[in-house]
């Protein structure tokens, strides 16, 4: 995946390549979030993708380099992604990882292994990758499937989408 690489220096924003899709292919409101750590510089974005007219989204989409704090969970612990979605539907249920699995997924010509996550709110789907520059991309989305046709929409996202004005 030579497009995954990381940035050398950016004013604002990640420093690092974003594996999303595109917000003009989706017909629902989008919104990002950055997470800044102390120096300034950028732990991770996630994107919240809401088809739901504004009644909370339907999936999101984290990008977390190595190092940062929120790719560090223990055992049974939901990721970031899962957490924020349920906040955003203003679902206060206790969740928990149950299991996983890994599966092969290929996305154009490059091989993922993607690890599904089980989650104990069933109505949540869960899947992690890998990239090849070490980002950690977690998608979880409320009440549909995450099928392999997801993987063939993911691209790098423009760094200007990321800049503050």
């Amino acid at each position: 995946m030579s497009f995954l690489r990381r940035r050398s220096a950016t004013p604002a924003g990640p420093d690092f390549d974003v594996l999303a899709m595109d917000p003009g292919d989706w017909p629902g409101n989008l919104g990002a979030g950055l997470l800044p750590a102390p120096d300034g510089s950028c732990q991770g974005v996630f994107l919240r993708y809401d088809l739901f007219g504004g009644r909370g989204p339907a999936m999101i989409i984290g990008n977390l380099p190595e190092g940062s704090p929120a790719r560090e969970v223990t055992e049974g612990e939901i990721p970031f992604e899962v957490a924020q979605l349920l906040l955003a539907l203003e679902n206060d249920e206790e969740v928990t990882v149950v299991g996983s699995e890994d599966v092969p997924v290929m996305q154009g010509d490059n091989l993922l292994i993607v690890r599904r996550l089980k989650l104990s709110e069933s109505r949540i789907s869960c899947v992690q990758f890998d990239r090849s520059d070490n980002v950690l991309v977690t998608i979880a989305a409320w009440d549909r499937p995450i099928t392999d046709d997801l993987y063939a929409l993911l691209k790098p996202l423009p760094a200007e989408l990321f800049q503050q004005g």
